[in-house]
């Protein structure tokens, strides 16, 4: 079991040398690259620098940020410096603004009919998760304003155990920023979240139904969980506490996922399969959720553990189905396109599985 912990860590430690929480704001990026407007709120604890680390901060926190996306950007990469980022060629941060809370928020976001949050996973800083979210949005086309949700992760490789506590402790802020959203008259909020960021919406969704029954699909347009880091009969237990799961409510796997495999092993999961990993929906199958596995994909992505972020050639089929969404109208999630309601399971899971010559193979248990 410890030569799985120690491999946990290589695989998912960045360089020790380098300070993470330190990113240099760059104004003139925005004259270089393709400026990208990415709003934040955090339950991370403003530093005295000014920063946002890993502490846990007693408020939501909301920030309005601004992104250069390098104008040779390739699809799937994620390139960015901590210190003197070079923006030809790198994701610069090119401003920053705390907002007054709420208020603040609302005036910003005035009119916008549509928010995608994006929630990170372990091991990352607030910087990090912006952009990648401002990369998923290039890459793909979210839809919609792009929020983070940024919750304090310890963003180093042996802080998983301080990532699990925090992600519980986040619980309360995601739910806030959503009901915030929705007050400020936003129409249709999509939730998107990476790895242990799905146990995260998961157990958020899960306690907002315990006080207010359909709240998940009342507040939530779509949901979409890549590559979750969860314990598949938690995942169960957490669904039948959803009264109507929102629609679509999607699931993004790979089979070779090699860091869900070693987390489950570190949970004493023989089979080392974890919701993100898994090989068959059968236990899944009375929830009404579209499984998408995109172990075909594996080949080609940095990642295995995002795989959905990683592959040029995936991305480039997510960004395909995006703009063939438009045609079905602004309120539909552009994932839904790939398995549509009449191809679905009307009482129960469906799984898609995505090709490499970009078909969908759709079946049902």
């Amino acid at each position: 079991m410890l030569r799985y912990f120690i491999i946990l860590i290589a695989s998912l430690s960045l360089t020790a040398c380098v300070d993470r929480t330190i990113t240099e704001t760059v104004p003139s990026a925005v004259n270089v690259g393709t400026p990208l407007t990415v709003f934040a709120s955090t339950t991370r604890a403003r530093e005295a620098d000014g920063s946002y680390g890993f502490q846990r901060g007693e408020t939501l926190q909301f920030l309005e940020t601004r992104v250069s996306i390098p104008p040779n950007h390739t699809p799937g990469t994620l390139k960015f410096s901590y210190a003197n980022p070079n923006p030809q060629k790198e994701f610069v941060l090119a401003g920053i603004t705390e907002l007054d809370g709420p208020k603040g928020l609302r005036e910003h976001l005035h009119g916008q009919d549509d928010v995608t949050i994006f929630v990170h996973g372990y091991n990352s800083t607030q910087m990090e998760t912006i952009f990648r979210a401002a990369q998923l949005s290039h890459d793909i086309g979210l839809p919609g304003q792009i929020l983070v949700y940024s919750w304090p992760s310890r963003a180093t490789g042996y802080g998983y155990a301080y990532d699990l506590d925090s992600m519980l402790y986040a619980r309360d802020g995601l739910e806030q920023t959503i009901r915030e959203l929705k007050s400020m008259g936003v129409k249709r909020v999509i939730l998107v979240a990476h790895s242990m960021g799905g146990a995260l919406s998961m157990e958020m969704m899960r306690q907002a139904e315990l006080q207010d029954p359909g709240w998940a699909n009342r507040n939530l347009e779509g949901v979409i969980l890549i590559s979750p880091d969860l314990d598949v009969d938690l995942f169960r237990s957490q669904m039948e506490r959803i009264d109507t799961p929102p629609d679509p409510f999607v699931v993004m796997v790979s089979q070779k996922d090699k860091i869900l495999n070693i987390s489950a092993r570190l949970r004493g999961t023989a089979e080392g399969e974890r919701l993100g990993n898994i090989s068959s929906i059968d236990s899944l199958a009375e929830f009404p959720i579209s499984v998408i596995d995109t172990t075909a994909f594996n080949s080609d992505a940095e990642s295995s553990h995002f795989v959905a972020a990683t592959s040029p050639a995936l991305l480039a089929i997510l960004s395909s189905v995006r703009r063939v969404s438009n045609t079905f109208g602004p309120e539909r999630p552009g994932i839904d396109v790939l398995a549509p309601p009449n191809e679905r399971n009307p009482d129960g899971a469906t799984e898609i599985v995505l090709t490499e010559t970009g078909e969908a193979e759709v079946t049902t248990p």
